[in-house]
C-alpha cells in the first residue's frame, strides 16, 4: 500500500477548501435572512472555530493585523452583500479581480518593478470585468455587481496587507475580522424574530465549515505546495460556486457573466503560471551560474 507525500497532501487539502469554499454562494442565496444579519452569525461561529483551533496565534496581533482584519471584514460583508443583491456568478467572479488590484498598487506600494505581462492582465480583466456591465441590468444587480467590486477592493488590500503581516499574525487577522463583523452586525440582530432550524444549520455551516474549517485545510495545504499551485487550485471556488447556486437554488448566470469570469480567471491564472515558470527559470539559471564559478 503506498502512501501519498506531503505534497499530494497539500494538492488535495487546497482542492478540498476550494470546494468548501466555494458552496458559500448557495447557501447564501437559501438562508432567509439579510445579508449583514448572516455575516453576524457566520463570523460569530467563523471566530469560536478559529480560537479553537489556532488558540495562541488566533489573539496575538499587532497594529498591521489589525488593519488587515478591518481589509477582511470588508471582503465578507461585502460579498454576502453582493450575493444577495447580483447573481452569485457575478458576485464570486467580481469579487476575484482583486489580484489584478494588486498587480497595480503593488508597485507603487513596495517598490516592485512593474511588469509588462501585469499589463497585460490588468486590461484582459477589465475587458472581462466590462462584460458583467453589459446588457439589461436591474437596479439591484448592478448596485449589487459595484458591492462585489468593493468586495474585490477590500480583497486587494487584505493580500497586500498579509504581504507585510507577520507570519504568527496571519490567522489572528482573520480571527480578529470575524470579531469586527460581529460587532459591526450585532445591531441588526434586533429584527429577527425568529431562526428556523434548518436556517441555524446552514449558519453554523456557514461559520463551523464554510470559512473556520475550510480556512484551516488550506493552511495545512499550502505549506506543503508551491504558491502557484494553490492560487491555481483555489480557482476551484468561482468555478463552483456558480454551479452550486445552479443546482441548489436555480440561478442562472448570464452568458456574459460567465464569459466575464472566464476571462478574468484565465488572464490571473496564465499570469501566475507564466510569473512562476520564470522564477523558477531564473533560479535555475542563477544556480547554474553559481556552480561555474566555483
Amino acid at each position: 500500500m503506498t502512501t501519498r507525500s506531503e505534497h499530494q497532501k497539500g494538492l488535495i487539502a487546497i482542492f478540498i477548501s476550494g470546494v468548501i469554499w466555494s458552496t458559500g454562494g448557495m447557501f447564501i442565496k437559501l438562508i432567509p435572512l439579510e445579508a449583514i444579519q448572516i455575516c453576524f452569525f457566520r463570523s460569530f461561529f467563523a471566530a469560536i472555530v478559529f480560537a479553537i483551533l489556532f488558540k495562541k496565534k488566533a489573539f496575538g496581533f499587532d497594529r498591521i493585523s489589525i488593519m488587515n482584519s478591518f481589509f477582511y471584514s470588508g471582503v465578507l460583508i461585502f460579498f454576502v452583500m453582493a450575493t444577495k443583491m447580483t447573481t452569485a456568478a457575478n458576485a464570486i467572479f467580481l469579487q476575484y479581480t482583486g489580484p489584478i488590484y494588486v498587480f497595480l498598487l503593488e508597485p507603487f506600494i513596495y517598490k516592485t518593478k512593474f511588469e509588462r505581462i501585469n499589463v497585460i492582465t490588468i486590461t484582459m480583466c477589465f475587458i472581462g470585468m466590462i462584460l458583467f456591465f453589459v446588457g439589461e441590468l436591474s437596479p439591484g444587480h448592478l448596485a449589487g455587481n459595484l458591492v462585489a467590486l468593493l468586495s474585490g477592493i477590500a480583497f486587494a488590500a487584505f493580500m497586500l496587507g498579509m504581504k507585510k503581516n507577520k507570519p504568527e499574525n496571519q490567522s489572528s487577522s482573520i480571527f480578529y475580522g470575524n470579531i469586527i463583523i460581529c460587532v459591526v452586525s450585532a445591531p441588526f440582530m434586533f429584527n429577527i424574530n425568529s431562526v428556523s432550524p434548518a436556517t441555524f444549520a446552514k449558519l453554523s455551516y456557514l461559520g463551523i465549515v464554510q470559512i473556520g474549517i475550510a480556512y484551516a485545510i488550506f493552511s495545512y495545504g499550502i505549506k506543503r505546495v508551491m504558491a502557484v499551485e494553490g492560487s491555481l487550485i483555489a480557482m476551484v471556488e468561482p468555478v463552483l460556486n456558480p454551479v452550486w447556486v445552479f443546482f441548489g437554488y436555480g440561478e442562472v448566470p448570464s452568458i456574459l457573466s460567465i464569459t466575464g469570469g472566464v476571462i478574468i480567471l484565465a488572464a490571473i491564472s496564465f499570469r501566475t503560471f507564466i510569473i512562476e515558470k520564470y522564477k523558477a527559470s531564473k533560479n535555475k539559471l542563477t544556480a547554474i551560474a553559481s556552480k561555474k564559478t566555483l
